[in-house]
């Protein structure tokens, strides 16, 4: 329709919500229990197979289609602003792309989300703090193990005083292992009296 934006409305009624903004004690954030100290873990929507969620994503990550991002970021911005934090989130940190796969897809897929949440919350977006040193082929097809060690090490942190004792929010595409996103954690808890949380798009059904 003329007054639709990337999503048709019909669509955007069947998008499977996972409500874990409202749920302190979600699955996303069962995934780093034990592994590493976060204060909130959460994914706006459902990973199917075959369903809508993957189609978007797979959109935004290799079509060229950042608009999505700003869609989800726009749309989950407002959820966000019901969360009750004791220490809300001080700078918005997308999971960064070797400066090769950058080179290779002509953009990072997380950026336009991380910027539609800063623009909504009035939280800076900071897209050089966190880097990746380590070039890696894709994560999807690798299992927990492989995934693990292939990850393990490759984020490291610019290190400065103005980034001590902040809130770092690390946004990214699709929760899967939270392989990833552990190490981005590490990388940045380097920092001291950084705390850690997570937003993702998606998390996937595993």
């Amino acid at each position: 329709m003329t007054n639709e934006t990337v999503l048709c409305t019909n669509c955007r009624h069947e998008m499977p919500l996972t409500q874990y903004h409202l749920d302190p004690d979600n699955q996303a954030v069962k995934k780093f229990y034990g592994k590493v100290e976060v204060e909130h873990v959460s994914a706006f929507l459902y990973f199917n197979k075959q369903g809508i969620v993957q189609e978007l994503i797979h959109n935004l990550k290799y079509k060229g289609h950042e608009e999505i991002g700003t869609v989800l970021g726009n749309w989950h911005a407002e959820d966000l602003k019901e969360l009750k934090l004791k220490n809300p989130f001080d700078v918005i940190i997308p999971v960064p792309l070797h400066p090769r796969k950058f080179k290779e897809r002509g953009y990072n897929q997380v950026t336009t989300f991380g910027k539609a949440l800063s623009e909504t919350l009035k939280i800076p977006f900071d897209n050089s703090i966190l880097y990746r040193k380590k070039y890696s082929k894709t994560q999807s097809k690798k299992n927990l193990l492989g995934r693990s060690e292939n990850i393990e090490n490759s984020f490291d942190v610019h290190l400065s005083e103005e980034n001590q004792n902040k809130h770092f929010l690390i946004v990214d595409d699709v929760l899967t292992t939270g392989a990833t996103l552990e190490a981005c954690s590490r990388a940045l808890l380097k920092i001291p009296g950084a705390r850690i949380s997570i937003v993702c798009m998606a998390m996937a059904n595993s």
